[in-house]
Formats: C-alpha cells, structure tokens, sequence
C-alpha cells in the first residue's frame, strides 16, 4: 500500500508541476527529456508519379490581359518558338518570356481567327470574320495577300507541308485550297453540311487535310480528287481535330468527348474518353508525342498517356478554356480564356543567370564556409573510435511544457489554429503523450468554454478519420465523462456536443453498411470458388463414414 501511495504522489507531482525533492533527480529526467514523436502518416490525395512531377514543374503562372476571348494560340516551329495569340481583332505575337507583344498585326475589320505561322516560321496565316484570308510576312504589318471567295466567317485557317498552299474552313460550309504565290483558288469541297470549325494538315503529303465540322463529321480530302476520301462520325459538333505525327491516328475533340481514330483502318475508332465534365475545345500533344493533352470549358487541362490513354496529370485554371499551346521540349503552357486572360507558365529551369553570378561570387571569397563544413562527409574506418559532439535539442512549445509538467499548457499550445487546422497529426501525438502518462484527464479537465469549444472543434474535424480515431475516441469519451454535469449551460458546448453525437451516429451507421456489404461480397466470393472433392473416394460426403462401416 505504501508504495502504491507513494506511485500516486509522485503522480500527482507530476501532473500538478509541484517540484522534486532531489534536485540531482529533476536535472537527470529533465536532460534524459525525449521530444514527442509525431507519427507519419500516408499522405491523403494524388499518387505521386514521374508525371506528376513532370507536369508539376513548372512556375507560377503569368497572366496576360487581352482585347477579347483568346480563340487560337500556335507556336512557331523555329528558334526562338515565338507564339501567336489570336484574340478579338488582333493576332499578337509574344516572344518566349515577354508579357508585351513584339508584333501585332490589328488591320482586321471584325473578329480574327486562327493565326498560323508556316513551317519556316517566315509568314502567319489567319482567318476572319469578313471571309477573308489574310496571309502576312512576320517582319511587316500589311497583309501580303488576301484571299476573297469565302461568303462567310473564316475559322480555319493552316499552311500545306509544300508552304505554297493554304488550306481554309468557313462557315459558309466549305473548305478550299489556295495558292500562295498566285493568290488563286485551286479547289473547294462543299460536303459539309453545318460551320467548319476546326482542321489540320498533313505534315507528310501536301495535297491531305481534314476537317471538323459541326455537323458531327471529320472529313480527310485529297487535293488530287474531287471529293472526300474519308469520313468519320464524332457524334458531336467538332470543337478540335490533331494528327499524330507518324500521322496514323486523327484525335477529334467535341462534345464531352475526346476521340482517338485509325487512319490506317478507315478511320476506325480506338479510344473514346470522357474525362471533362464540359465540352472539350483544343488538342495539344507533347513534344515527344507521348502524351496528349486536352482543354475544356469546364477550366481543366488533362494529360493523357498515350499509350493507354488515362489521365495522368490535371491542370485547374480560372476559366473556361478556348484554346492551349505547348512550347517545344515542353518549355511553356500557353491557355487562351474565355475572360480574355492568356496564362503563361514556365518550366522551372536548374540553373538560372543570379545563380551563376551567385556562385562566382562564392569562389572570390574566403573558404569561410567549406572551412566549417570541413570532414562532415569523412566515414570513420571500422578500428577508429568515434567521439560524437552532442547535438543542442531544440524543442517545440509544447515539449517545453510536457518538460515542464504543464500537461495542460501543452494541450494548448498544440491546439493553436494552424497547427490544429494544418498539421492535425501533433495535436493527435501530444494527446497519446498525455495518455501515455496518465495525465490527460488532468489536462483536459478545468476548461472555460472557450478552450473546451477548441477541443470539441477539433473533435468533430477528426474524429471519424481512421488515422486519428484510436486516440480521439479516448479523448471524447474523457470529455463526455468530465463536463457531464455542465451540459446545458454553454450554449456553443451544447450545440457542439450535439454535432458530434450526429457525427458518431452517422459513423456508426456506415459501418453497418459497410459490415452489410462486406458480407454481401463474402457470399459471393464464396459461391463463385470451385467446390473441392473429398480427399479420400471412399468416405461418404452425408455422414464422413466409409462404406464398410455404413454395410455394417
């Protein structure tokens, strides 16, 4: 008996701070004091892959303000890889890191359309909203030619593989073929039967082009016939169409839907994905073809494997997207907005200018710093002996006052806002210290209303989450016994207990569903296993008795 009061006394010194007797025993557990370990959990959300990392690599983004809705964004093809934005009357053309255009070309007369440069990156093409093609040198500011014949909105607009012909899509239902240097018509295709919105050319023949059209079809025209040699169906108005560069699969964007087609089959489709909540309106690939990528009204970018074609990255952006570019080798993402915002990010890169000057700087100056980093790295040999210099300890608040035996004060200070809020794992750790010692009633006991309102926050903000659950349960069930008789004269208190009664109910509710289901599963896994047959042939299965035996 007395060495069980003696135990309790000494608890309660604990827990109440009061001093030892022995000041050699109060230095020899203070110093031998080991901090609280926060437990590490497993990460809730995304899985971290290469892609993400890849796609996640890239600073934050810079917002451009344009005149209107950005409808097209291309890249050239050439050094620097300048890009063309296409926006209300204006095609402005910015330069890899400017945020002010270095060109502008603003003589259109209404809404200008899908400005392209050509494979030299010498001339830009684009459409309008007057049906006329206006073709410019990147080095000047009038049009060199124009091209008259459509009778409606041009809003599409790309160069051949020869760079001597321009292939155009119209609202007027009709795509034709121009000739650059005689500025003539060669030929036109009128199979359509709504707006062309959307096209791209072949980058292998000169006289192959395809079509999107709103009529739900993609249409591939050969120059040197009459009429179209293929024809798929989207199902869709088409907002976008991409060729591969072996040029052997069509992707088609339109509708919720992102359609992948075999070109060397007939135009059989391969894949059909529906990833976007909104209707998806540019295609983009990356620069070693391995991944696509997609852009919606919905303001999400998505990034597909190509090889089985699932998500392996998402972008968030601020609004609807209209169209998407991508920067050879990846070095930029360039979204167009319905907002009229161009968002521009960058890849981060690993060595920049000031790190340069930076580090020559370092080498004009005096070893001061390698002189104290001097033999960190040294690995002693197996006869040396080590003589290790002791490491100052560094304590959080918290372990300050679990040094100091103020169980309560901890409790407080690890339930400050950001920690409870952004780090719920210590709160939870200094809440198993305190149990593990024993004095967790005595902390959470003799709270005003402010500080037990805290606790009960914090309570029904993580009690159900089965990484915190063990310890939280403890926790509760402490606070329901010591403010038991109090109950009714806090309204905030009443109100919060009330919340985590509701909480545990609907907890306790779906693991009954859960425990249901699981059975559900187990017939099933059970009745779908093959029966097995007796080990031994003469034992019969309706009483395990041999044969003999039953004849006798």
């Amino acid at each position: 008996m007395r060495g069980a009061a003696g135990r309790l006394r000494h608890l309660s010194n604990l827990s109440s701070g009061a001093p030892y007797q022995n000041q050699n025993q109060l230095l020899h557990t203070m110093a031998a004091f080991k901090p609280t370990k926060i437990q590490v959990y497993p990460k809730l959300g995304e899985k971290v892959t290469q892609d993400t990392l890849y796609w996640k690599n890239y600073k934050a983004p810079v917002q451009i303000k344009e005149f209107g809705s950005v409808t097209n964004i291309d890249f050239s093809p050439v050094a620097p890889h300048n890009y063309a934005v296409t926006a209300f009357t204006r095609v402005h053309i910015y330069g890899p890191f400017s945020q002010e255009p270095v060109k502008a070309f603003t003589r259109f007369k209404n809404s200008a359309y899908c400005g392209r440069f050509r494979s030299d990156g010498q001339l830009l093409v684009a459409g309008c909203e007057d049906s006329v093609v206006r073709l410019y040198d990147i080095s000047g500011k009038v049009a060199l030619r124009m091209f008259k014949g459509h009778t409606k909105a041009v809003h599409v607009t790309d160069f051949t593989s020869d760079r001597y012909h321009i292939m155009s899509g119209s609202d007027d239902i009709t795509c034709r073929l121009w000739d650059v240097p005689n500025a003539t018509e060669l030929t036109s295709y009128k199979e359509h039967t709504d707006y062309i919105r959307c096209g791209a050319t072949s980058k292998l023949n000169r006289d192959v082009f395809i079509t999107g059209s709103y009529d739900h079809t993609l249409k591939m025209f050969d120059a040197r016939t009459d009429k179209s040699v293929m024809t798929m169906d989207h199902g869709q108005p088409v907002e976008s169409v991409l060729l591969y560069p072996s040029e052997g699969l069509l992707v088609s964007a339109g509708g919720r839907y992102v359609k992948v087609w075999d070109l060397l089959k007939g135009g059989q489709p391969l894949v059909s994905l529906r990833n976007h909540h909104k209707t998806v309106t540019c295609l983009c690939l990356s620069s070693n073809g391995q991944r696509l990528l997609s852009g919606s009204l919905d303001r999400h970018v998505k990034v597909y494997n190509t090889t089985n074609y699932k998500v392996v990255h998402n972008f968030d952006y601020a609004a609807s997207i209209l169209c998407l570019g991508l920067a050879p080798d990846d070095k930029s993402i360039v979204v167009g907005m319905t907002n009229g915002v161009l968002s521009v990010k960058h890849r981060k890169s690993g060595v920049t200018e000031s790190n340069k000057k930076g580090a020559q700087g370092r080498q004009n100056r005096r070893p001061t710093y390698r002189f104290f980093v001097k033999g960190k790295n040294f690995v002693p040999k197996q006869d040396d002996y080590l003589v290790s210099k002791p490491v100052k300890q560094h304590l959080a608040k918290y372990d300050k006052e679990l040094k100091r035996f103020n169980h309560s004060k901890a409790l407080d200070t690890a339930m400050e806002s950001w920690m409870r809020f952004k780090k719920p794992e210590v709160p939870v750790a200094v809440i198993k210290e305190l149990d593990r010692r024993g004095t967790l009633k005595n902390a959470v006991a003799g709270r005003d209303e402010k500080k037990l309102s805290q606790l009960l926050h914090f309570l029904i903000g993580n009690l159900v989450d089965p990484r915190f659950a063990p310890v939280l349960v403890t926790l509760a069930e402490m606070i329901v016994d010591i403010y038991r008789s109090v109950v009714g004269q806090s309204s905030v208190v009443d109100r919060q207990l009330l919340q985590l009664q509701d909480l545990l109910e609907r907890e306790i509710d779906y693991q009954k569903e859960l425990l249901e289901v699981m059975g559900m599963l187990e017939t099933l896994f059970t009745a779908s296993l093959p029966k097995k047959e007796a080990l031994y042939p003469g034992i019969s299965r309706s009483n395990g008795l041999t044969q003999k035996a039953q004849l006798v």
